[in-house]
């Protein structure tokens, strides 16, 4: 194997973990949701948190990398939108959105990270784009206009779905929009100030309910999935994804977000807190049919 196919190789491994730790947690943050101890506020502090603690840790192992002064208002603004505003959005429909539902709708982050990287790299969009992305928003709508408005085991709320459609928004802007900033830098020093810069945002919308969250009454399980999201789906994770970042093409990164529907449906059927219904089927096939008609559309600058 050539080296460059060995590198794309470690691209798409590094991309595919990352995804599938994304799709274990969706059904582990649900389940700390269902619970109603710890707060989507609270848990976004101690995702940042947690995972800024990490990575300036393990910097210290590492040679030093010093970074531009005229880099850190854009960290600042990647830190915002690829991390603040999609993983605060992401816990805060968790109380609100069924696990298949979150997984269905983060198929779209493909579509979207097609239009950000045709703004920022001028990546073209086909026919047969243009199609997909038809059809899969076809497939939200459809899913939007199903949601029920109570609780239950396989229930959305509208607000769930619009959470969810922030966030893959943002998430998918961020991957399209700042490629040639995160290409700068090592992973673990861009990652470091990324989630420093989140944990400082995170603060004054926190500090008072964190004050008041009753850390005695979390049971041991709940423990174990809230270290699993701070150190898997956090830090492990968003090491990840820079490392697929530098090396494949934002659609392509994007495209991996497949597994996750996968990951969630299984172990939430297998979990008790998730159902399939006609609906969730229906809505479920127009979004990854239209998905991956976006896929299979490349343009002539599309080389990943």
């Amino acid at each position: 194997m050539s080296e460059s196919r060995f590198r794309t190789l470690g691209g798409h491994l590094a991309t595919a973990g990352a995804y599938t730790i994304f799709g274990l947690n969706i059904v582990f943050c649900k389940d700390i949701a269902n619970s109603g101890l710890v707060s989507p506020v609270v848990l976004f502090t101690f995702r940042v948190g947690g995972a800024a603690l990490l990575f300036w840790l393990l910097s210290l192992f590492l040679p030093p990398e010093p970074v531009r002064k005229g880099d850190f208002g854009p960290i600042a603004l990647a830190s915002f939108i690829g991390l603040f505003v999609p993983q605060l959005t992401f816990l805060m429909a968790m109380p609100l959105a069924s696990p298949i539902d979150t997984a269905v709708m983060s198929t779209l982050g493909p579509i979207f990270t097609m239009f950000f990287a045709l703004f920022f790299l001028g990546e073209p969009v086909t026919g047969q784009k243009a199609g997909g992305v038809a059809l899969s928003f076809a497939g939200v709508l459809f899913l939007i206009f199903n949601s029920v408005h109570t609780g239950g085991v396989g229930h959305s709320t509208p607000g769930g779905i619009f959470f969810l459609l922030l966030n893959c928004l943002s998430f998918s802007l961020y991957l399209g929009a700042f490629r040639p900033l995160i290409g700068r830098y090592g992973v673990v020093t861009f990652m470091k100030w990324m989630f420093l810069f989140s944990f400082l945002l995170s603060l004054p919308v926190s500090a008072r309910v964190l004050l008041q969250t009753p850390f005695s009454a979390l049971s041991p399980q709940l423990c174990w999935e809230i270290g699993y999201m701070v150190v898997f789906a956090t830090f492990i994770s968003y090491f990840l994804i820079p490392v697929g970042q530098k090396i494949l093409r934002p659609t392509l990164v994007s495209m991996y977000s497949y597994v996750q529907p996968v990951i969630a449906a299984v172990v939430g059927i297998r979990a008790g807190m998730d159902s399939l219904s006609w609906q969730k089927a229906v809505a479920t096939v127009l979004i990854v049919t239209g998905v991956l008609l976006v896929s299979r559309s490349r343009g002539r600058k599309e080389k990943s």
